[in-house]
């Protein structure tokens, strides 16, 4: 068990704690995995959760092969051009959040699980979203960046919060623009008194390629986001995890403590991993119940 502390502090962990009045999180880097893993894990750190007794996590992924994944409240059917995903062999999960259809290809991926006391204070959900989404900012101060909230950069007659079917195409209050261009996107789920936040980083612009799995690909998207290679970004991905924990445990007053899943988050994801995140019927509509053959196999 390795501890990180903000600014390179040593020394015992407990004491560093209780002296700086930092919280101690479960840093969980499992590294590139399928879409149905991915999804799988995700839900198991929310299910196992106990906003009592539990440590918050921070979780850094990534995706191999790459994958579509849809809303929580989106239909396949509706949005996605299945022929296109069947024929180039895409992948195609179900996130536990709601929002657009995201690609994800070439990204560095965070899940955060917490509960609200464990966070900076925040007087409402949506300014938790901020301090939540604050790191991010940092992190990309750190690449060399100036990158801003959406609403920040909006004053007249932009708006802000259309639905989109594809995510990147959108923009809400704390989106994270650089150079007036959406860098990633963000989404949150409250329950039963938790916080689950994931988001994505891409670290090579697929936004286009992305885009065209869709039955109504939007106009122009590759013009309005952007990636750490369009900024002339191009450090290697053990670099962006280390410099993203600095700014993780800078905004968020924590101690990083690197680990792994435990037994029972283990058990949860071979659970609905198999019964869930694999199922075509949750796939394609969200549902359960309906015979395999009824969806296509993408």
């Amino acid at each position: 068990m390795v501890a990180l502390y903000p600014g390179g502090h040593k020394g015992p962990l407990l004491y560093y704690v209780m002296q700086n009045n930092h919280v101690k999180w479960r840093l969980i880097d499992t590294g590139p995995l399928d879409g149905p893993a991915n999804m799988a894990i995700d839900e198991a750190l929310l299910n196992n959760f106990d906003p009592e007794t539990s440590a918050p996590v921070l979780r850094l992924y990534g995706w191999s092969p790459p994958a579509l994944s849809l809303g929580r409240f989106q239909k396949a059917t509706e949005v996605l051009d299945l022929e296109r995903c069947v024929a180039e062999n895409v992948s195609v999960v179900r996130r536990i959040t709601g929002g657009g259809v995201i690609y994800h290809c070439e990204e560095l991926t965070y899940s955060i699980v917490c509960a609200p006391h464990q966070l900076p204070p925040a007087a409402t959900v949506k300014e938790s979203f901020r301090v939540l989404t604050s790191f991010l900012r940092s992190f990309y101060g750190r690449l060399g960046l100036d990158a801003r909230y959406a609403i920040d950069c909006f004053s007249g007659g932009e708006r802000l919060g259309e639905r989109t079917a594809f995510c990147f195409a959108g923009r809400e209050s704390y989106d994270i623009l650089v150079g007036g261009r959406k860098i990633g996107g963000n989404a949150q789920r409250r329950l039963r008194n938790v916080i689950f936040q994931h988001g994505s980083i891409p670290l090579v612009n697929c936004a286009v390629h992305g885009a065209g799995f869709l039955r109504e690909p939007p106009v122009g998207v590759g013009k309005v986001t952007g990636a750490l290679h369009d900024f002339g970004v191009g450090l290697a991905q053990g670099e962006l995890k280390r410099l993203m924990a600095e700014a993780f445990m800078e905004a968020l007053s924590a101690v990083l403590v690197e680990g792994s899943l435990t037994e029972g988050e283990e058990t949860t994801v071979a659970s609905i991993g198999a019964d869930r995140h694999s199922c075509p019927s949750w796939v394609w509509e969200g549902v359960h119940g309906k015979n395999h053959e009824d969806y296509p196999q993408a």
